[in-house]
């Protein structure tokens, strides 16, 4: 292994690689879980399905905080 790919697996996943569970999101938007599935429903938060759990990237939270802040300010 080179010293750069020890560095890499030694590191862990990067923040965009991490996923949330719903109330990691409900608890970082502040929401109900009912308002957050209404986000996932409606396609406005990205997520992905890992067997029965749901699960969503800091980067779709990202995104959607973005998107938000943006629209508002517009």
């Amino acid at each position: 292994m080179t010293p750069h790919a020890s560095a890499a697996v030694q590191a862990g996943p990067s923040t965009a690689e991490e996923l949330l569970t719903i109330p990691q999101v409900m608890a970082r938007l502040q929401l109900g879980r009912s308002a957050v599935y209404d986000l996932l429903r409606t396609r406005q938060l990205g997520s992905i399905t890992l067997g029965r759990a749901r699960r969503i990237p800091t980067r779709a939270l990202t995104n959607f905080i973005r998107t938000r802040l943006e629209q508002e300010a517009a």
